[in-house]
C-alpha cells in the first residue's frame, strides 16, 4: 500500500504530494492512516522530514522508500480536504494550512521549540498482592516502611517515589530495597502535557464599544445580513480594537 504524503514545508515546489510505502505492519489499516503525523526520508537529507499522510492508494509508478515512523493521527479528512480548498483559494502551501488544525505543541517540525515528551519512573508492584500479603503475614517482610510501602501502592497503584515518601512516610532506600528483593521493580511512562494546567484563565465582562466603533459595527452587519459580503476598511489609532471589533463580528455572523 502506497501512502501520499504533505511534507511539512514552505517551499513552493514542495507544495504537492510524495509517494511512500507504509510499512508492512499497518497495511491491515492503512486507510485509518489518512490524517496520521509521518517522519520519512526525503532527497539526501540526513535527517527525517516531518508530514501528514492525506490519501492511500494500492500502487504507484515510481520507485518509493518507506515511512520511517508513524506517529499520531490529528487530521480527517474533511480537514485535509479543508486545508487543500484553502491553499488554493489563498495561494498558500497545503501544509500551512494544515499546521491550522492542529493541536497547540504539534505545529512545528520536531525540533527544540517542540514541547517534548517527558518521561517519568513509577514504582509498580512486581508480585501479586495476594503473595505480598502472605510474606508480610508470614513475617518474611518484617519492616513497617516496607510494609507501607508495598500496601500504599497496593491501594494507589503505580506511584512515584515522591508520593511514596510523602503519603507513606518512606524512602527511595526503601523502595530499592524492594525492588532488589523482587517485590517492586521501576517503570517508565510518559506524561501527557496539559499547557492550561496552571493558568488561571479569568472570565471577561463584554465590552462596549464607542460611538464610532458601534457605527462601524452596525454597518458590517448590516450589509452581512443584506448578503452583500462587501469590503470595509476600518480607520484607527493602534489599540482601539479594530481586530477584536472584526471577531465579535464573525461570531455574529456564525451563529
Amino acid at each position: 500500500m502506497i501512502a501520499e504524503v504533505i511534507i511539512q514545508s514552505n517551499v513552493k515546489n514542495l507544495n504537492r504530494v510524495f509517494d511512500y510505502k507504509i510499512p508492512a505492519e499497518y497495511e491491515d489499516k492503512a486507510l485509518e492512516l489518512i490524517g496520521a503525523r509521518v517522519l520519512i526520508p526525503f532527497g539526501r537529507m540526513k535527517s527525517l522530514e516531518e508530514g501528514f499522510i492525506v490519501n492511500i492508494k494500492p500502487s504507484t509508478e515510481y520507485e518509493v522508500k518507506e515511512i520511517a515512523r508513524i506517529e499520531e493521527k490529528y487530521l480527517d479528512e474533511e480537514r485535509i480536504k479543508l486545508a487543500k480548498w484553502m491553499a488554493k483559494r489563498y495561494f498558500c502551501n497545503i501544509s500551512d494550512c494544515l499546521k491550522l488544525m492542529l493541536p497547540p505543541g504539534t505545529t512545528s517540525k520536531i525540533n527544540t521549540n517542540r514541547v517534548k515528551e517527558k518521561n517519568v519512573n513509577f514504582i509498580t508492584l512486581k508480585k501479586d498482592e495476594d503473595e505480598i500479603e502472605f510474606d508480610i503475614e508470614n513475617g518474611k517482610i518484617k519492616s513497617d516502611k516496607q510494609i507501607r510501602t508495598l500496601r500504599f501502592i497496593m491501594q494507589n497503584g503505580d506511584s512515584l517515589v515522591s508520593d511514596i515518601e510523602m503519603f507513606a512516610d518512606s524512602s527511595r532506600a526503601v523502595v530499592n530495597t524492594l525492588c532488589k528483593n523482587g517485590y517492586l521493580e521501576i517503570i517508565e511512562k510518559k506524561v501527557e502535557r496539559d499547557p492550561f494546567e496552571f493558568k488561571d484563565i479569568q472570565r471577561t465582562e463584554k465590552l462596549k464599544l464607542t460611538d464610532e466603533q458601534q457605527e462601524a459595527f452596525d454597518t458590517i452587519c448590516d450589509s452581512m445580513d443584506d448578503m452583500l459580503f462587501s469590503e470595509f476598511l476600518l480607520f484607527g489609532v493602534t489599540g482601539s480594537r479594530k481586530n477584536r471589533n472584526l471577531l465579535t463580528i464573525n461570531r455574529k455572523n456564525t451563529k
